[in-house]
């Protein structure tokens, strides 16, 4: 899709109404802005709780060794890290991003651990993957989903690319369930994040966009529909922390 040529429609921003192909223009400056504090920024907002979010994310995923695996919106390489031992010798993780800034700081990374063979590095789009159909067996996006601007296209992009039997999983932020959890979850979206990104990162208005990016997302059944809508079977999906996080798992049958 060109970026450039938004026909008139709109799309949100956070809270704010934008054209679609604005939207992509300020996406990637939020994440160019963040990304060399991005892993720290994430300990402190979630006490560190990220990483076990992601840890079970990997372990419950069913990747076996000589899986061929997309991990997209893979930004510092985290998750394609916990994929990879996994996916053994005969295995690879092709760690997708549409952010060059995010991607270089993944790859950087992973290398100064050590890890590279197995291991590939494409600047993408979610919406229009650049892989041939039925190529992989497990399509993994962990924190993204949220800032993609068409999110039909691009689940129907992971359905594509995926072998049958294949499987989808999405690890995304979701909606709160204990009613009355979600107003201290909005004032540390809305009021603490936001002054950490100021004092850690420098960037005040990249972090308040990524607590609104949150409550705009779709909630869990919203986006087990969607998903459902986008040819996947046996769509499910199980929350983490009281559904702060959730875990949307579906297969191409």
């Amino acid at each position: 899709m060109d970026e450039n040529r938004d026909d008139g429609r709109l799309t949100h921003f956070g809270f704010r109404e934008v054209p679609v192909g604005e939207k992509r223009r300020l996406v990637g400056r939020v994440f160019s802005s963040v990304a060399e504090r991005y892993d720290l920024m994430n300990d402190l907002m979630s006490l560190g709780i990220h990483r076990l979010w992601k840890r079970y994310f990997v372990a419950t995923s069913g990747v076996r060794p000589g899986d061929r695996v997309l991990d997209l919106a893979g930004g510092t390489g985290d998750i394609a890290a916990l994929l990879h031992p996994r996916v053994g010798a005969r295995g690879s993780v092709v760690l997708g991003d549409i952010n060059a800034s995010m991607l270089r700081v993944g790859r950087d990374r992973l290398i100064d651990r050590g890890l590279v063979r197995g291991l590939d590095y494409v600047q993408l789009d979610a919406e229009a993957l650049p892989f041939p159909d039925r190529g992989f067996d497990l399509v993994t996006i962990g924190f993204g989903l949220r800032n993609v601007t068409d999110k039909p296209r691009a689940l129907a992009e992971m359905r594509r690319v995926l072998r049958p039997g294949g499987r989808a999983l999405v690890l995304e932020f979701s909606r709160v369930e204990p009613a009355w959890l979600r107003p201290l979850y909005d004032l540390h979206g809305f009021q603490v994040l936001p002054r950490l990104g100021r004092l850690i990162a420098g960037d005040e208005e990249s972090y308040r966009y990524l607590a609104e990016s949150i409550r705009r997302h779709p909630p869990q059944e919203e986006l087990k529909a969607m998903m459902e809508q986008a040819g996947f079977e046996r769509c499910s999906f199980r929350n983490l922390s009281a559904g702060i996080v959730a875990i949307h798992s579906g297969y191409a049958l």
